[in-house]
Order: C-alpha cells, then sequence, then structure tokens
C-alpha cells in the first residue's frame, strides 16, 4: 500500500463520512428510535468510521493481493464505489427532501426515476475521474473513445440502477417505511444491481490498456 493511496483512501472516507451526514439528517426520526447514543454523536462516530475505515480496508486488502492481485484494485474500484454511493444516496436524500417540501409527498414513478437519474449520472462522472486516475493508475487526459466507452457502459448501468430502483420503489412493500424505502432500499438495491458490471466493463473494455 503506497502513501498516495493512504492518503487517497483517507480523503475517500472523509468524504464519505461528510455525504452521510444528510442521510442521518433524513433518517434521524427512524435512527433516534433505535440508537442507543444522542445523534450528534452518531454523526461524529459515522464520520471517524469511515475516515480511517477507508485506508484501513485497503490496507488489509494490499495484504490479501499478495495472493490474489487483482484483490487490491478490486478493492479500490470498492472504495471509489462506497464514494459514488454516498453521493447517489446525498443527493437523492436531498432532492426528495426538496421535493417532499414543495409538494408534500414523496416521490413515486416517473418523477422518482428522474431524480434517481440526475443523482446517478452525478455519482458516474466522480466514478470516471476516480477509476481512471487512481483504481486504473491512468496517467494521461481523457480521451474521446475512452471517454465514450465508459459511459456506454455507465449507459447500461444506469438502466439497471434506476430501472432496479424504480421497480422496488414502486413495489412499495408495506413491510418498509416509505421514507426508508425511496430514500434508502430502493437506490441501494439499484447501486449493488450495477456494481459488478461496472467493475467488469471498466477493466476490460474502458481501462484495459491502463492494467498491467
Amino acid at each position: 500500500m503506497t502513501k498516495k493511496d493512504f492518503w487517497l483512501s483517507l480523503i475517500i472516507g472523509g468524504a464519505v463520512g461528510l455525504l452521510f451526514q444528510p442521510i442521518i439528517s433524513n433518517f434521524s426520526s427512524d435512527i433516534g428510535k433505535l440508537a442507543a447514543i444522542p445523534l450528534t454523536e452518531l454523526r461524529v462516530i459515522a464520520f471517524f468510521v469511515f475516515l480511517f475505515g477507508a485506508p484501513l480496508a485497503l490496507f488489509i486488502f494490499s495484504i490479501l493481493s499478495r495472493f490474489v492481485p487483482v484483490l487490491y484494485q478490486f478493492a479500490k474500484f470498492a472504495s471509489v464505489g462506497i464514494l459514488n454511493t454516498t453521493i447517489d444516496l446525498g443527493v437523492l436524500n436531498l432532492e426528495t427532501a426538496q421535493y417532499l417540501i414543495f409538494y408534500g409527498i414523496l416521490p413515486t414513478g416517473y418523477i422518482y426515476a428522474f431524480l434517481k437519474g440526475v443523482s446517478f449520472l452525478i455519482s458516474t462522472t466522480n466514478s470516471f475521474i476516480w477509476n481512471k486516475y487512481w483504481t486504473f493508475n491512468a496517467n494521461s487526459k481523457p480521451q474521446v473513445g475512452e471517454t465514450i466507452k465508459f459511459y456506454s457502459i455507465a449507459t447500461v448501468g444506469f438502466f439497471l440502477n434506476v430501472g432496479v430502483a424504480t421497480a422496488v420503489r414502486t413495489a412499495n412493500p408495506s413491510f418498509i417505511s416509505a421514507n426508508t424505502l425511496v430514500n434508502f432500499v430502493a437506490p441501494i438495491c439499484g447501486i449493488l444491481a450495477v456494481f459488478l458490471w461496472n467493475f467488469i466493463g471498466y477493466k476490460y473494455v474502458v481501462f484495459k490498456k491502463y492494467d498491467p
């Protein structure tokens, strides 16, 4: 594990810890019923868990990669994926909170799909930058062909992500509260559906020439 990887994973962990704060805010009432500690303390704990957990996890995978080399690269991809997830969730939580303020209801159907699409595109752009320059160690400027390939893979991922998230939201299972379904369960299902697809596509199609 290099110093560069340590500091970048620390930045990712800190960013995730900060981006997790609006998610906590959106679930403050639910968390308050379950948490054994005050919400403020929970925010601080969550921040430091992500801040130091990211480099610790990467260090562990750097040891495991001595036996399976691809694990270290996959761990970096997963770190970026967690950052993308919190960006996706954070943006979506902000969007749905504003929608609730203006219209008095939580979004559904095409409106929810649109809001989920916006959060996905923002997190995908972040994914391109981090995966190109860190996960796959590319030093060149973004190239047209490379960018087209990336967003082609991402487009398929977009439909998988938004489609699964919207389907779960539309199913509206009665055992999950509407707030939890809209802001957490549905988007997480969408993110998980596209995770492995993205890694394979980025590694073997988009950034293949940078792989050792």
